[in-house]
């Protein structure tokens, strides 16, 4: 018999089980909307085509779907520049078409979250026009962070704080009168200036643009940049050093993870909570929180707070079994014992491609003459998908979709691109538009005849993945989620609960989850004694019994003594 060793995260009681909430172990699908069907022939996804891909997405078994930003928008950063956040911008539909969009999506049990950006809004949002037009000092500007410049001339920025984006986090505005005037705060790029979020009157404005779109029958909100918002309210210098030329992962303390966020998060909760129990449905808040350890990510999701926040630690694991092993432990640990549930992700629309990261040789370091990626990611997938708690999936990482990395200069729209002049952390290559059928571009995703080339333009190899093909094939990365989405919802042992470690070889993460499925992953590339005798329930490859491949992940169900 195997022996386990000590269990990770609390274990529910039975009568919190009978009352569980339906976001504590969702699997939810990520719908990049301008990537994911176009339904017009522009060339550019939109909500007709999101609601012609519902019946997909329920086949593929997925709880619900998050919506990336639909709002009016001069489109710099596609949509997280917002201009107006209670419309839809014509490019993707309207308001009735977003309606239509949630009741369809919940005539086939699915959820729909939407994408909400409070850190910033658009230079094109009726508040920043008017702070442009008003005069230093005057109450349009105190929705924004204005601030005098530095220098004999107020030439120089007021700090050395840099944008996320690349360069400066600082732009000066030309006054009304021609002069050159104040700068203005900008942690992502110019087309987004940061909100004041110490102005009460900008809290006040969020809470009614959550109670608006809950109106219209949403069911959670995905919160961009959920450790921003609050700034040190003196504005020092960084302790970054100011020739720092990082770009996304910013380290400034004094932008990020300020200690008065946590109370917007508690005025947003109890404006959830509010509808759930006026109806009994719960209303899920979702952080995109990115902080260095799982303990301050554990603050986010306090019972007053964020339901959840993305654990982007294990994305940002290297292909090695103690790295997995460690962040999953610290994940259980710091997150789980909250009262809340880890919120898993392997990618989004901002991170290279899962096929693709994980494409190097052992460790995701040394030969690279050998393509890991694909045996990897399907071996990711199934771990993933058998870990306690909630897990969120990028559309195209069910279909294989490797990175696109040879995107021309020219046809790149990344702010990042354009800021840096640097292709490093540059997103388009994983919002690439969906290949759905056929064997050349547009691959179904926008008509073909007389429709727009898409956005961005697909590759010749993307035939090789497209949902047709994925759909015929049952040993495909489709199917593979597929399975394991389903058998997910019908085996007890997974979603919530318990997960214990088992003794394994050195290249092995095995774990056992309630009375007996056992899930293990061969991170190494030679093969392992299974850690079960028998045929697996469902494996990431082929798996032999009593042996569990290089690369490979499986489950099976064990009669594992469960103490």
């Amino acid at each position: 018999m195997l022996t386990a060793t000590a269990a990770n995260g609390p274990s529910p009681s039975p009568a919190d089980l009978s009352q569980r909430h339906w976001w504590r172990d969702a699997v939810i699908y990520q719908v990049y909307i301008r990537s994911f069907l176009d339904s017009t022939g522009d060339g550019i996804g939109d909500l007709a085509g999101v609601r012609a891909g519902l019946p997909y997405l329920k086949k593929l078994g997925v709880d619900g779907i998050w919506l990336s930003p639909f709002y009016p928008s001069p489109q710099h950063d596609h949509g997280y520049d917002v201009a107006d956040y209670r419309d839809v911008d014509p490019i993707y539909g309207d308001l009735a078409e977003f309606d239509t969009v949630v009741t369809d999506a919940h005539r086939l049990g699915m959820k729909v979250l939407v994408d909400i950006v409070p850190n910033h809004c658009s230079s094109e949002h009726p508040w920043f026009r008017a702070a442009l037009a008003g005069a230093p000092g005057g109450p349009e500007r105190e929705y924004f962070h204005f601030a005098d410049g530095r220098g004999e001339n107020g030439e120089l920025p007021p700090n050395n704080w840099r944008a996320m984006f690349g360069g400066p986090a600082w732009s000066r505005v030309r006054e009304a009168d021609g002069s050159e005037g104040q700068w203005y705060l900008h942690l992502f790029t110019p087309e987004q200036p940061d909100l004041n979020w110490r102005n009460p009157a900008v809290g006040e404005y969020f809470l009614d643009v959550l109670r608006f779109w809950l109106d219209r029958g949403v069911d959670g909100f995905r919160i961009d940049v959920a450790a921003g918002l609050f700034r040190h309210p003196e504005l020092p210098d960084s302790p970054d050093p100011e020739a720092d030329e990082r770009t996304r992962d910013s380290v400034n303390p004094l932008a990020w993870n300020q200690p008065e966020v946590h109370q917007v998060w508690r005025d947003w909760r109890a404006v959830c909570d509010a509808y759930a129990e006026a109806d009994g449905h719960d209303r899920l808040l979702v952080g995109e929180v990115s902080v260095p350890t799982a303990r301050e990510h554990a603050a986010y999701v306090r019972p007053d707070e964020l339901h959840q926040a993305f654990f982007f630690h294990l994305l940002s694991a290297r292909w090695d079994v103690d790295a997995f092993r460690n962040t999953i432990t610290e994940a259980l640990r710091d997150i789980a014992g909250t009262g809340s549930t880890v919120t898993w992700v392997l990618n989004n629309h901002d991170q290279v491609r899962t096929v693709t990261r994980y494409a190097s040789g052992p460790a995701g370091e040394g030969d690279t003459t050998t393509d890991h990626g694909p045996a990897r990611a399907r071996a990711a997938a199934l771990l993933m998908l058998a870990l306690p708690g909630a897990a969120y999936v990028y559309q195209g990482e069910e279909l294989g979709l490797p990175e696109v990395l040879d995107l021309p200069d020219e046809v790149l729209t990344d702010p990042i691109f354009r800021r840096t002049g640097s292709r490093r952390h540059v997103r388009d290559g994983c919002r690439v538009p969906l290949p759905w059928s056929g064997l050349a571009s547009p691959f179904g995703f926008t008509p073909a005849e007389g429709g727009a080339r898409p956005w961005l333009p697909q590759p010749e190899w993307f035939a090789e993945h497209a949902t047709d093909r994925a759909l015929a094939d049952t040993r495909s990365f489709w199917h593979l989620y597929r399975d394991g989405l389903h058998l997910r919802r019908s085996l007890p042992q997974l979603g919530e609960g318990t997960l214990r470690w088992l003794e394994s070889p050195p290249q092995v993460l095995a774990f056992v989850r309630g009375d007996g499925l056992v899930c293990a992953v061969n991170f190494g590339t030679e093969p392992a004694p299974a850690p079960v005798s028998g045929t697996p329930l469902l494996a990431s490859g082929d798996c032999p019994v009593g042996i569990l491949p290089g690369s490979t992940a499986a489950w099976w169900i064990s009669d594992l003594d469960p103490r």
